[in-house]
C-alpha cells in the first residue's frame, strides 16, 4: 500500500481541487492522511466532510509529516503538499522506481503553474540540480520506504530544510529515483513574494544551510 501524507495549516481556499482529485486514488487503494497543524479555518471540516482521515500534529511540517508517518499503514510514504498535483500515473511510476531494489526513495521532477514565465525555468532547474545532486525537496512529492525512513528517524525536527536534511541522509542508502513524470505544483509562494526576490532567498537559505547557519536564523529569513 502507498500511504499519501498532506501537511495542512489553513488551506481552505486549495482543498476543494486536492480533494477532488485524491478521491481516485483513495478509491483505488491509497491511504490518504491529512496532518493538521492547527487550522483556524475549514480545513478540517473539509477534509472530513470529503471522507478523508485528519491527524492532529503539533504545528510544522516536518513535526507534522512525521505525526502522519506515525499514523500510516503503508510500506510506501508518499509526502505532498496541499498545493501539489500528482500525475495520473503516480502510483504505477513509484511501485515501478522501487520495484528492482536499487533505490529506497524518489521523487518527481517538478513543474511550476503561474503567470510568470520564470517559473517554468525555475522548475527545469529545480529538476536538473536534484538529479545532480541527489537532493529532493518537499516540492517534488518526495516519496520513500517505510523501512528506509524508520531507520533514519523520519523528518528531523527542525523549522526548514528538513527535506533537504533528509535527503542528504537517505543519500547514504541509495540514490533516489526522479522520475521524469511531473507534479504540478503552484507558483503563489513566487509570485505573492516576487519571483526574482523568492529565487534569491531560496539560494541564499540553501547558500547558508551549507555553510552550517543555524536553521532557526534561516527560518526567521524565510518567513
Amino acid at each position: 500500500m502507498l500511504s499519501i501524507i498532506i501537511p495542512v495549516l489553513n488551506e481552505a481556499l486549495v482543498l476543494p481541487a486536492l480533494l477532488e482529485r485524491l478521491l481516485p486514488l483513495s478509491r483505488h487503494g491509497c491511504e490518504v492522511l491529512f496532518v493538521d497543524g492547527g487550522s483556524t479555518d475549514e480545513s478540517v471540516a473539509m477534509i472530513e466532510c470529503a471522507g478523508f482521515k485528519v491527524v492532529n500534529s503539533q504545528p510544522g511540517r516536518a513535526r507534522q509529516m512525521n505525526a502522519g508517518a506515525a499514523c500510516a499503514s503503508g510500506q510506501t510514504l508518499l509526502f505532498l503538499h496541499a498545493d501539489t498535483e500528482l500525475p495520473s500515473s503516480a502510483v504505477d511510476c513509484v511501485n515501478q522506481a522501487l520495484s528492482r531494489g536499487l533505490h529506497c526513495w524518489g521523487r518527481f521532477d517538478v513543474c511550476i503553474t503561474g503567470r510568470h514565465w520564470m517559473l517554468r525555468i525555475v522548475g527545469h532547474m529545480m529538476n536538473l540540480r536534484s538529479r545532480w545532486s541527489g537532493i529532493a525537496t518537499g516540492d517534488q512529492a518526495m516519496f520513500v520506504t517505510r523501512a528506509a525512513f524508520d531507520a533514519l528517524g523520519g523528518f528531523p525536527d527542525q523549522p526548514l530544510m528538513e527535506d533537504i536534511e533528509l535527503s542528504k541522509r537517505l543519500r547514504s542508502l541509495s540514490r533516489p529515483a526522479c522520475i521524469g513524470r511531473c507534479v504540478t505544483t503552484s507558483g503563489r509562494r513566487w509570485e505573492t513574494r516576487g519571483v526574482w526576490r523568492t529565487i534569491f532567498l531560496m539560494w541564499r537559505l540553501r547558500w547558508g544551510y551549507w555553510r552550517g547557519v543555524p536553521v532557526g536564523l534561516l527560518a526567521g529569513a524565510y518567513k
